[in-house]
């Protein structure tokens, strides 16, 4: 097989905005692009030395021929791009998940037209609004027309000549008040024709303008002293405000406005989509995007706006994005709003957006959850700037009691779990008094030694409960081990939850939020808790142990054979002697008697 000769591709490539098309030797069609300039950006892709990550390289080895479309615009381009990718879905190429159909409303184009939910477009002059990613939304707009307005549900065919005739006769519907009964001329056309205009209002989101038409003919009504039908026209009024105060959520003066915003993970990534029309939210969809190639957020969102605005029939001009998008196109204008409603409107559209991936990767994850143990591994192998996931996680924490009874602990995580088997804690031999950063050294130096001479596994990640001065006595302990290149070690300060590295003037600030952070407190916490359960037991049973040495013939050993018999001084002091010379000779008895009857007498 020949070899792709890209250079003899790129001579024929022009310096003009259109689509190139990648195929691989089997002649498929493996991924579609668009350019402001073709022939730069298709070279990007052969540059040695690029900055590609590891997918891309792999689409790269497999193209063998290139193709491209010239366009006049980069508008042009980008639409394109979007309906060539929907055609050939290749095989590189992010696609949108959601692919079902929507509902919309449609107008029938009749006499005495019906309206009703539908999910299939027919080309009859019929007129249609939507689609509605919200089935609910949608019903909720349906009820309030019909409560609003009587319409006809039937299909019968009310030609003049039908009605004239006297064919039809009029239904329940009629006699419950849902329909004036055009079928048997009890509405005019013209009638019928005035409550088709205000939905439509409706339908296009200008509620406003109903409200107001409504309000004219409320004080025609009562001028002309016909307060029924004012009473009627109160009730419609009320009932739009009701409607109207669910669905504003910004000033009428933004109109035809579309509202994106995106939200993004390793290898899925989620678009929130918003239609405003006289400052009400009249639609909104939130669709799920494969990765392919590792895209930016940047390059998914200029994928997705032609897509979601062609699925749902949009024409606004002005859109709504959280940075910059790089398309020039003279028709479209592009916002990126720093304060005021437009900025609360791409508020709401990120809250919406972040629900949305957090709901949908809880899915995911309680389906599979190595998928979240994954997840976490990689935003921390990010978020503290490490070549590997730190899978094996190693925490030490210190304990003491005014400078007696020195302890160290270490506990492990593993896949960001705790694996309480390989906790351990050790009696610190070779300090003396409140010395911290040289218990600390001890500790670290006495694990790593026996993991080395075990041929044991080390931790890709170490967390020492502590600043700079504990964080420096361990990694001098590494330093000696000759491993201190081998892993990341970090220390955490409590007062401000600070993130040390070793050699690092300034500390890394985590957000607080972050599960990463979230890890660490837990490795943290669990070390601080393992450890002081430990130092309390150690106290405690070496307090005892010094209170019965304290019994004339009674030195470390036999002490400690009390407490493992009797469990405390307690119960020791209330045992008989009978029990006492299980353990202990006949001297030994007399001494520990004599010394609990004495301490008796002087209470």
């Amino acid at each position: 097989m020949t070899k792709f000769d890209y250079r003899k591709a790129l001579e024929e490539i022009p310096h003009r905005p259109g689509v190139y098309q990648y195929w691989d030797a089997q002649g498929a069609l493996i991924y579609i692009g668009k350019a402001k300039d073709l022939r730069n950006r298709v070279s990007s892709y052969f540059v040695k030395n690029s900055q590609l990550n590891g997918k891309t390289r792999v689409l790269v080895r497999r193209i063998n021929r290139i193709t491209f479309t010239i366009v006049d615009t980069e508008i042009d381009a980008w639409l394109l791009e979007n309906s060539l990718i929907k055609k050939h879905q290749p095989r590189y190429n992010v696609m949108l998940k959601d692919d079902k159909t929507y509902p919309w409303i449609v107008i029938k184009n009749e006499r005495f037209p019906r309206i009703f939910p539908t999910r299939k477009m027919i080309k009859d002059g019929s007129r249609y609004f939507g689609p509605y990613a919200s089935v609910g939304m949608m019903h909720a707009i349906m009820d309030t027309i019909r409560e609003l307005y009587p319409l006809r549900t039937c299909n019968l065919a009310l030609t003049p000549e039908n009605i004239n005739k006297g064919k039809f006769k009029v239904c329940l519907e009629y006699q419950i008040g849902n329909c004036k009964g055009p079928c048997e001329g009890y509405q005019s056309e013209a009638d019928y024709e005035k409550n088709l205009e205000d939905i439509r209002d409706i339908l296009n989101g200008k509620i406003g303008v109903v409200i107001r038409r409504l309000k004219g003919q409320l004080d025609a009504a009562v001028a002309e002293l016909n307060f029924e039908y004012a009473h009627q026209l109160k009730n419609k009024l009320d009932l739009l405000g009701r409607y109207q105060s669910k669905s504003t959520v910004v000033t009428s003066s933004i109109t035809n406005v579309d509202v994106f915003s995106i939200a993004s993970e390793q290898n899925y990534a989620f678009v929130n989509y918003l239609k405003v029309m006289n400052g009400v939210i009249i639609q909104t969809q939130t669709v799920e995007m494969k990765k392919r190639l590792d895209e930016s957020d940047e390059e998914l969102l200029n994928l997705a706006i032609p897509e979601i605005r062609s699925r749902f029939g949009s024409t606004s001009r002005e859109i709504i994005v959280p940075f910059d998008i790089d398309i020039e196109a003279s028709e479209l204008r592009f916002t990126v709003p720093k304060l005021g409603e437009k900025k609360k409107l791409l508020e709401l559209s990120q809250k919406n957006v972040f629900y949305f991936k957090k709901e949908r990767l809880n899915q995911y994850e309680k389906l599979n959850p190595e998928l979240r143990t994954e997840r976490v591994l990689t935003q921390m192998q990010h978020d503290l700037r490490m070549n590997v996931l730190p899978r094996h996680i190693e925490c030490f924490d210190n304990s003491n009691f005014q400078g007696k009874y020195p302890v160290s602990a270490i506990v492990v995580f593993r896949d960001a779990k705790p694996c309480k088997k390989d906790y351990r804690h050790f009696n610190v031999k070779t300090v003396e008094g409140p010395n911290d950063f040289a218990t600390m050294e001890e500790a670290v130096h006495r694990r790593y030694r026996r993991l080395l001479d075990e041929g044991q596994s080390l931790p890709q990640l170490i967390v020492i409960d502590g600043g700079k001065g504990q964080l420096s006595a361990a990694l001098k302990s590494l330093k000696l081990l000759g491993i201190d290149k081998q892993m990341t070690v970090i220390g955490i300060a409590k007062r401000l939850e600070e993130i040390y590295y070793p050699g690092d003037q300034y500390p890394l600030y985590l957000d607080k939020k972050s599960e990463t952070l979230k890890i660490i407190q837990h490795l943290r916490d669990e070390a601080h808790r393992f450890g002081i359960t430990f130092h309390r037991n150690q106290r405690s049973r070496k307090t005892f142990q010094t209170e019965l040495e304290n019994i004339p013939g009674i030195g470390k050993t036999s002490a400690e054979k009390l407490l493992k018999q009797f469990k405390s001084v307690k119960k020791i002091r209330a045992a008989t002697p009978e029990q006492l010379r299980d353990i202990l000779t006949e001297k030994q008895v007399q001494s520990v008697t004599t010394y609990f009857s004495e301490a008796t007498s002087a209470d």
